[in-house]
């Protein structure tokens, strides 16, 4: 019985353990497109990983260095991105939906695009992000740093929770019924 750092994770035709994921990720090796569904890359450093399009539903990202990491177009639902350091990530396209970016550090982040629908962001750091066109129906952003953050055509719900004192309207942001 595999441990569960022994785990197989395939790509295309190949089957990667978490030691080749990352391996590849060190040799600057694209990941585009991978089947990384479930993956445990908790605590990785991942900086200026190629993940475009990657499938990553379910994987714990948690405490991940993500810095710079190429994520567009990724499917991220329920991933858990807790305390991950996602500073100046791609994410436009991406889909985030039920996922935890609990105190993500997201500032400078692209997020144009992405669809954060029931996302928890509490407490995370979006300073000077792109949210515009982004969904947010339903997402909690208690106690988010949105400090510079575009807001642009960013659609939200009456169950988006913000910080307290925030006013998504002069923001740009739309509400949807």
């Amino acid at each position: 019985m595999p441990t569960r750092w022994e785990l197989v994770y395939s790509v295309g035709m190949a089957d990667f353990t978490r030691d080749e994921i990352l391996a590849k990720i060190a040799a600057r090796e694209s990941l585009q497109e991978a089947d990384l569904k479930q993956a445990d890359l908790s605590s990785a450093n991942l900086f200026d990983a190629d993940l475009r399009g990657a499938n990553l539903q379910g994987a714990d990202l948690g405490n991940a260095g993500l810095r710079s990491a190429d994520l567009e177009g990724a499917n991220l639902h329920m991933a858990n991105l807790s305390g991950a350091d996602l500073h100046r990530a791609n994410l436009r396209f991406a889909f985030l939906s039920a996922a935890n970016l609990n105190e993500a550090q997201l500032r400078g982040s692209r997020l144009s695009w992405a669809r954060l629908n029931g996302a928890n962001l509490r407490g995370a750091n979006l300073r000077m992000a792109d949210l515009n066109h982004a969904g947010l129906s339903g997402a909690n952003l208690t106690g988010a740093n949105l400090s510079g953050a575009e807001l642009s055509r960013a659609m939200y719900d009456t169950n988006t929770k913000w910080p307290e004192g925030f006013d998504p309207k002069a923001h740009g942001a739309v509400l949807i019924e």
